[in-house]
């Protein structure tokens, strides 16, 4: 998957609820960053496959999850890890976690995802419109 707004890019990966979660989210990490969202959860896609393909194929310059608290979320941190992995690039990385409330409970390298972190056990009850 190539397309040229990807080239020299700083990707964002993103929680859908993100950014109904924090009312600041479009300046705090959209501003200047491609952005792409998903929800392990609900999504029944394996993020690692389109996000490997991404990296593998662009000039990614960096690549930022925004997820929130919840355990569902670990699988955004997941595909990331595994992605880059695929892709056989080194691309640095930053993981934020952010509360239900909205508040960055975490700032730091990414990377941070473990085989099964994906799971929606714990997941509050949401459904896509």
């Amino acid at each position: 998957m190539s397309a040229s707004f990807f080239n020299g890019a700083d990707l964002l990966l993103a929680a859908d609820c993100a950014a109904f979660a924090r009312g600041s989210f479009h300046g705090d990490f959209m501003r200047n960053r491609v952005t792409v969202i998903g929800c392990p959860k609900l999504d029944a896609v394996d993020y690692s496959e389109k996000l490997a393909a991404i990296l593998a194929n662009n000039d990614i310059r960096s690549l930022t999850v925004v997820r929130m608290e919840v355990p569902c979320c670990g699988g955004l941190d997941y595909a990331a890890a595994e992605a880059i992995r695929a892709s056989g690039k080194f691309i640095p990385t930053q993981t934020i976690v952010l509360s239900t409330e909205g508040e960055i409970l975490r700032n730091g390298p990414g990377g941070h995802g473990a085989a099964g972190t994906g799971s929606p056990a714990g997941c509050p009850s949401s459904r896509k419109v």
